[in-house]
């Protein structure tokens, strides 16, 4: 029971990796019902095509900063600490009043009422230079580059292990915005998405495995729920 123990905690702290909220889920389904969409507007009429697509809530273009960021299960928290594993942040990262914090340096977001269009968030989100550090065992993971891609419902982000790059611009973490809440748009011109459920992916569990030594790491593991401010003007 004790082996067991430990691995579920270990499960649980490598998870706090995963620091980054996302937009709305979609799907395979979604995507290619768009891209179905997308055809048939090609070939309908003006009006038809106006009609199939439903005009932005809000569009901006080109991102120009604010931040990502992830409060922190206590669960996880005391894990790293049980485990002695001690978390860091790189380049312009953050971890304050117990959020890890992740400046945004580029994108563009569109986002549509929701129910309207599948999937109703879409574009790009930059973290470029920014990432988050775990070391334990003799060993470092590195997760940076980071870079959310709501429309698939995916988390990117370049892997090193002790240095050396194990992987470019995998993905990382599988993002669920089942449980996002509407757009909140505020006087100081920032608009806050908040609520996608962060998971870890197939890819990320097989090589925090392999790193740290333990089959604990399970695809899907809910590492948090996160939260996105951008600058709207």
């Amino acid at each position: 029971m004790k082996i067991s123990y430990r691995k579920t905690v270990v499960a649980a702290a490598i998870a706090a990796v995963a620091i980054l909220p996302a937009a709305a889920c979609s799907s395979d389904d979604s995507s290619s019902g768009s891209s179905s969409s997308t055809a048939a507007s090609a070939s309908a009429p003006e009006s038809s095509a106006a009609q199939s697509t439903p005009a932005p809530v809000a569009t901006v273009p080109a991102l120009t900063g604010r931040d990502t960021a992830v409060a922190l299960d206590t669960g996880f928290t005391d894990a790293l600490t049980a485990l002695k594993l001690t978390p860091g942040v790189v380049g312009g990262a953050k971890l304050e009043n117990g959020s890890l914090v992740f400046p945004i340096t580029g994108g563009n977001v569109t986002y549509y009422t929701p129910g309207s269009i599948q999937p109703y968030v879409q574009g790009i989100i930059d973290h470029k230079g920014a990432g988050f550090s775990l070391t334990g065992g003799g060993k470092t993971v590195d997760i940076t580059n980071l870079t959310i891609d709501p429309g698939t419902s995916k988390l990117m982000a370049d892997v090193s292990v002790d240095g050396t790059v194990a992987a470019t611009q995998a993905i990382v973490f599988d993002l669920d915005g089942s449980t996002l809440k509407p757009l909140q748009t505020n006087p100081d011109g920032t608009a806050v998405l908040e609520g996608t459920r962060v998971l870890i992916s197939e890819t990320a569990a097989g090589l925090l495995n392999q790193t740290f030594a333990t089959d604990a790491v399970k695809a899907g593991l809910l590492v948090g729920i996160a939260k996105i401010t951008i600058n709207t003007k």
